[in-house]
């Protein structure tokens, strides 16, 4: 497993603070000891810690396209990545790696969000685009890979872990009593909704879109 960290700002003048990105990550150690990473440009900030499985050398994260007009923090694993890597290069797609984040990161370039049709796997991940100000994050259809967001006043949030959105200081850790019911009603939350208000997970085949400050879910 790997470890997935965003803080997206609405205000482009305001940065993303690498100390509080590098906080946010670094809580996700135990998902993925063998590397870290961190990309941010402007009031855009993504993470991750990485379990090497595939391409132990070439599949460090976060990971953008050539021309960096695209970057992608993932989770997960596509196990149909190589018949996957063989129709992008019969499209004349180039790689770098032999990760199958890249091929991911580049069925996002060909296919936009309908890329997620195509995967076999298990997988979260948040690809952003710097072009259209624009992220897209989904996840896999049985839901074996988390993803939680946090959507406040002028700022996005999502990571792997509940633990790591409650070190940025936006987000309280305000119990959701009605949260809270239901799992002491059924060992579980209803829908997306967590222990804590204001923090929800993304359901199991979902994807989102977060766009000029708006999120929007899509099944």
């Amino acid at each position: 497993m790997c470890g997935i960290v965003g803080i997206i700002h609405r205000d482009a003048g305001r940065a993303v603070e690498e100390n509080l990105l590098l906080a946010m990550t670094d809580v996700l150690i135990h998902r993925g000891p063998d590397d870290s990473g961190t990309w941010i440009c402007g009031p855009v900030g993504l993470g991750h810690r990485r379990l090497s499985v595939i391409d132990l050398a070439g599949g460090h994260q976060p990971m953008s396209v050539a021309d960096g007009s695209m970057v992608i923090t993932y989770n997960g694993e596509i196990y149909n990545y190589l018949e996957l890597r063989e129709e992008l290069k019969r499209k004349d797609f180039e790689f770098r790696t032999q990760s199958d984040t890249e091929v991911l990161l580049q069925m996002y370039a060909a296919h936009g969000v309908g890329c997620v049709e195509l995967l076999n796997g298990m997988f979260s991940f948040a690809v952003w685009d710097v072009s259209r100000r624009c992220l897209f994050a989904a996840r896999d259809r049985m839901g074996i890979k988390p993803f939680y967001y946090y959507q406040g006043e002028g700022i996005f949030l999502f990571a792997s872990e509940i633990k790591s959105l409650l070190l940025h200081p936006a987000v309280e850790a305000d119990l959701d009593h009605d949260a809270l019911q239901d799992y002491l009603d059924l060992q579980y939350c209803l829908g997306d909704k967590t222990l804590f208000r204001g923090i929800r997970r993304l359901l199991p085949g979902h994807r989102l879109i977060w766009e000029a400050g708006q999120v929007r879910i899509e099944q």
